[in-house]
Parts: C-alpha cells; structure tokens; sequence
C-alpha cells in the first residue's frame, strides 16, 4: 500500500516501513506524526483519489533525526565591478520513518 501526501506545499510518495527526509519540522526525535494531508491512497487492486483530501486517510510515522542536506554555493558577479559575493546554505531536514497508512 502507498499514499501521496502533501507536506507545507511538497507531495511525497511514502510506503510503509520507508525513511523519507521531508522539511524540518519542530518534532522531537522518537516521538510520532500523524500526517493528514493524504491526496491519493493506492495499493494492489484499488486506488481512491481525494478531491482534494481522501477523506479519513491518515500516515502515521516517527520522527528520526535530523539531518543537514549537501552544500550549495551561492556566487554574485558583476563584470567589471569588482563586485564578488561568495556564501553558502545547507538545508535543515527531517528523517521520518513511515510506519502506517490508514486509509
């Protein structure tokens, strides 16, 4: 069994027992999630679409770790200016293991 959710504007594919990194959210380690915002639950034989929420679905999940994603370089030039910026920035993330669709 799968769902899509949507998490602050982003939508995952989660299946249980699956580690997905979603934005950082303010859990603590070891505690549980209930994620509401299912758009579609599928599994072997049917699938059920919300419009634009299934109604009733929900995915249960624990909270990890979190966990800082790879180094993006951010450079502004001017030609000729003598103007050059160079600054970094690592997104914060959260590890969340899936452990239940209801739907």
């Amino acid at each position: 069994m799968y769902a899509i959710i949507r998490d602050r504007g982003t939508q995952y594919r989660v299946e249980e027992g699956q580690v997905v990194e979603v934005a950082l959210l303010d859990a603590d380690p070891g505690s549980q999630l209930e994620l509401g915002e299912v758009l579609m639950v599928g599994g072997s034989d049917s699938v059920k679409v919300g419009t634009p929420l299934v109604e009733g679905a929900k995915v249960l999940a624990k909270v990890l770790d979190t966990t800082k994603g790879d180094k993006i370089i951010v450079f502004k030039y001017k030609n000729k200016k003598r103007y050059r910026r160079r600054t970094g920035h690592r997104q914060q993330y959260t590890r969340i293991a899936i452990s239940q669709i209801v739907g």
